[in-house]
């Protein structure tokens, strides 16, 4: 699909349906970036429908545990805890996932939710990444695939749907990767990587995480067994409000406040959308399966991510990618080789 002005503004304008309620009772979720924004009122949402765990994972010990509190003052919910885990440190990502493997027997709701916008002042991180592919993309593939064991258990365990919902933008339309890229060895690393870039910044980087995104939710998908209920997502909250692009300045931030004056939907809406990925569909649970959602509807990708060359490129970055991550974490490629299944025509392994 070409995502034109024109359905954008009729998106952006168009009203959302409120939050259905649902009963999470016994039933434990993850979201990252909880603490303001997007997560912090998609997690509010969960907290009133009675969950039996909510985590709320962030990188801020101040800022989450003022998130924390204000859920528990507005929604009365008492199952609300506060995990702390930083995108941007490969480290702290696997404790974070390794301590909930050992302290939880089930996960029925994964909303990566977490994310970066390139900064011109910002330094590699201490992997050695662009900061917004590593929070944007690698570590939220790591802890998508260090916790896919745990997804799966609790689907066969409690007879559920579970569901990874990764949180992607409309941006991803405008954003494509060049033949020459994907077509070197060592893809990510050459997009992404100290050894072979010299700045973290970008102005179009931002969308093709988002792209990154879209592809990662598809690709995984593709490989699951095909008897698994788990569904995996993607989704588009649209233009908000949001402090997210506070770095803006000049012209940018101009244009920015213009925006969002005309266009923006407020925090709260735009995580209806993010609800709606999680808990919605329920009418035709297998159209969520790799699906792209917004404005609380299936919709249809970039025209490039459905091409023939769409689909080479995701296949080729996610290979590159369980690479990247088998060698942070040797548990990513035992649980792709255990959990997962080969593309027919494409070797995962190589």
């Amino acid at each position: 699909m070409k995502l034109t002005f024109s359905k954008f503004l009729k998106d952006q304008w168009s009203k959302l349906p409120p939050v259905v309620p649902e009963d999470l009772t016994g039933k434990t979720i993850i979201v990252t970036g909880a603490n303001n924004g997007l997560g912090f009122e998609a997690a509010k949402h969960f907290a009133r429908m009675k969950p039996g765990k909510l985590i709320l994972a962030c990188r801020s010990k101040q800022k989450g545990e003022k998130a924390l509190s204000d859920i528990v003052e507005t929604t009365g919910c008492k199952t609300v805890e506060l995990k702390l885990v930083d995108l941007a440190d490969f480290e702290s990502v696997k404790s974070f996932a390794h301590s909930f493997e050992q302290e939880n027997d089930r996960l029925d709701i994964f909303l990566e939710n977490a994310g970066l916008l390139p900064d011109s002042n910002a330094n590699f991180t201490k992997d050695g990444w662009d900061p917004s592919v590593q929070v944007n993309d690698l570590s939220q593939s790591l802890l998508a695939l260090l916790l896919l064991p745990r997804l799966l258990e609790t689907a066969r365990k409690y007879n559920v749907t579970p569901r990874l919902v990764v949180v992607t933008s409309e941006m991803h339309f405008w954003s494509k990767f060049d033949k020459k890229l994907l077509d070197s060895s060592d893809t990510l690393r050459r997009y992404a990587h100290k050894d072979y870039i010299k700045s973290t910044f970008d102005d179009g980087k931002y969308g093709e995480t988002k792209l990154l995104n879209v592809f990662f939710a598809r690709a995984l998908n593709d490989r699951l067994p095909p008897n698994s209920s788990l569904i995996v997502n993607c989704v588009n909250p649209g233009f908000c409000y949001s402090g997210f692009r506070k770095s803006f300045t000049g012209f940018k931030r101009i244009i920015d406040w213009l925006m969002e004056v005309t266009l923006a939907r407020t925090t709260e809406e735009g995580s209806r959308v993010l609800v709606w990925a999680s808990l919605g569909g329920s009418e035709n649970l297998n159209k969520l399966k790799g699906a792209y959602v917004s404005s609380c509807r299936v919709e249809e990708p970039s025209d490039f991510v459905i091409s023939a060359e769409g689909l080479k490129a995701q296949n080729k970055l996610w290979t590159d990618l369980v690479k990247e991550l088998t060698l942070v974490d040797p548990m990513v490629g035992k649980n792709v080789a255990d959990y997962l299944h080969e593309v027919e025509g494409h070797d995962r392994t190589k």
